[in-house]
């Protein structure tokens, strides 16, 4: 017992001594209930320092979208080794298409220079092939090896950061989007092009492409918890002059619309980044270092952006931390008498 609450405890045996009618347990009740609000000034002094409520740090989780774009997709490599330089880890990302692929390995904790390195050396025929199907010129099974190769976990559940891959039910058209099991099916099916590639099955369901619903997925970020959305987008159209074959007049239609349809995605983000690849082709794989290159520029500029995002997701996991220490450190004890004790 402190010299505060002894002085006390001494005067009220001074008035039991003295006559004054009161019962030895009312006593303790009055004792106990000056401890306690000792304890609770006291708490209000140390929680005085903290920011008031209203200016609490907010929440900043930060969401990273890769869209799809076949081989100028590897600029996302490039975005990705730019915050990687710059020790800034996204706490979300999403994938379609190219972008599932790179989000994937680099969630499962393939880093951005390893990311460039595969690059350099992946050609089409590493992941595809050409068939004869009343549904589609190639198949991507190839792919299975390739990301066996490559990830280094097998599972949603294993990944260092949390991923969501889309991809779209052929039949009712239906966006889907895998957060969880094993990653590869739902990878293929995210990168089933329609018209080039066969639609791929999971679970019992036909999927392609994930571009059909979610282009550039930054709408599931949101979903995830992010607070923050950047979203890497590739505005250029798959042909600048006349089509040479029909897989161009394919991309060429699917790249149109999703340029007219890119409001629906954009609601949901907050910061576009969108690497000039104009210069390359869908298909210019053995551009690769060329590509990487022009989504490392993009991803440079933005940095400022993604900087301040980040100081505000420290301010509050530093805040959240000192609430967490305060409120074990003002932890309420037991009482400090459980039973009347003799007053005289």
């Amino acid at each position: 017992m402190n010299s505060a609450s002894q002085a006390i405890y001494l005067s009220i045996v001074s008035i039991g001594s003295a006559g004054i009618s009161a019962s030895r347990w009312s006593a303790v009740k009055l004792l106990d209930g000056i401890h306690k609000s000792v304890r609770a000034l006291a708490r209000e002094v140390k929680n005085s320092h903290l920011p008031p409520r209203a200016e609490a740090p907010k929440p900043c989780r930060i969401g990273l979208a890769l869209g799809g774009g076949f081989a100028r997709g590897l600029a996302h490599v490039g975005v990705l080794k730019a915050l990687e330089q710059e020790g800034i880890v996204p706490d979300f990302i999403a994938g379609t298409s190219v972008g599932a692929v790179i989000g994937a390995a680099y969630c499962s904790g393939v880093s951005a220079k390893e990311l460039e390195e595969i690059a350099s050396i992946v050609r089409f025929k590493d992941f595809a092939r050409y068939t004869i199907s009343r549904f589609g010129l190639c198949t991507n099974d190839r792919m299975t090896g390739f990301l066996q190769r490559i990830l280094k976990v097998k599972t949603f559940e294993e990944l260092r950061i949390p991923l969501a891959v889309t991809a779209t039910d052929f039949v009712t058209g239906e966006p889907i989007i895998f957060t969880k099991g094993t990653l590869i099916d739902p990878v293929r099916a995210s990168c089933a092009y329609p018209g080039v590639f066969l639609p791929v099955s999971v679970e019992g369901k036909l999927m392609v492409d994930g571009l059909l619903g979610h282009a550039v997925p930054a709408e599931p970020l949101k979903k995830m918890g992010a607070d923050r959305v950047a979203a890497v987008f590739f505005g250029a159209h798959w042909v600048r002059k006349n089509p040479r074959h029909v897989l161009e007049v394919i991309g060429q239609c699917f790249s149109i619309a999703q340029s007219n349809m890119s409001c629906l995605w954009r609601a949901h983000a907050d910061l576009l980044i969108e690497p000039d690849v104009s210069a390359y082709g869908f298909d210019d794989f053995q551009k690769a270092l060329g590509i990487v290159q022009v989504g490392y520029e993009a991803g440079l500029k933005v940095l400022p952006t993604f900087h301040a995002w980040a100081a505000e997701r420290d301010s509050y996991q530093d805040y959240e931390r000192q609430k967490k220490k305060e409120k074990v450190s003002l932890a309420p004890t037991s009482t400090i008498m459980q039973q009347p004790v003799p007053l005289g």
